[in-house]
């Protein structure tokens, strides 16, 4: 899987996790913990590692970090190998590819569809489109599983494990057998943060990038 097919992928699962808005009892479930984080925090920063795996055990590593708030507003920056930029308006998706110099736009809900990143970041219900189930604790993480219920997705099952009410680490295994890994740390919750900070500008992000529109 490439990395922009990531990308896209997990902007969905995210888009719906922000977008989620009901509310249980505080409890150390995974799925309740999933639905208070959705209804509770609004905005949050943190840091992330992202580690790929293949069938022939070949890792590849990605370092970042990232900021989101409700409803389908993120900033997605990776530094580490290589750089490379994510922006979500609410309406608008920008992917800014270092190497490639380039700006891919596209319509927010167009570019996130019912993948796995729209489960943090937007618009989706979550028991419409994915089959919710709880997973044996590990680690200390309270695990949950999410199965798409389309049968044209790209990820056969994500998982998610919380600790303290704040997601920790996710599992993504797609069709080919590949598994992305995520982890978490220095996660922060916000009252707000200012709309700038999701407002993509080339002159600034972008600096002399090609810019695709559809």
């Amino acid at each position: 899987m490439n990395r922009r097919t990531f990308f896209s992928g997990l902007v969905g699962f995210w888009v719906s996790l922000l977008a989620v808005q009901t509310g249980l009892a505080a409890t150390p479930s995974a799925l309740e913990q999933l639905r208070q984080f959705t209804s509770q925090v609004k905005a949050a920063r943190g840091e992330f590692t992202q580690t790929q795996t293949n069938r022939a055990g070949k890792r590849e590593v990605w370092r970042g970090e990232f900021t989101f708030a409700r409803p389908g507003k993120f900033r997605w920056r990776y530094s580490q190998p290589y750089e490379q930029l994510l922006v979500a308006d609410g309406e608008r998706f920008y992917l800014f590819d270092k190497d490639l110099n380039q700006v891919t736009v596209r319509k927010l809900t167009e570019a996130i569809g019912q993948s796995p990143a729209a489960i943090l970041f937007g618009q989706s219900d979550l028991d419409k489109h994915y089959t919710i189930s709880e997973d044996a604790a590990q680690e200390g993480l309270a695990w949950l599983s999410a199965q798409p219920k389309a049968k044209d997705t790209q990820f056969e099952r994500i998982r998610i494990g919380w600790r303290n009410g704040l997601p920790e680490a996710m599992e993504l295994h797609d069709t080919l057998g590949k598994v992305t890994t995520l982890q978490f740390v220095r996660v922060e919750r916000a009252a707000s943060i200012d709309s700038s900070v999701f407002r993509f500008q080339p002159a600034k992000d972008a600096p002399g990038a090609d810019v695709l529109q559809p």
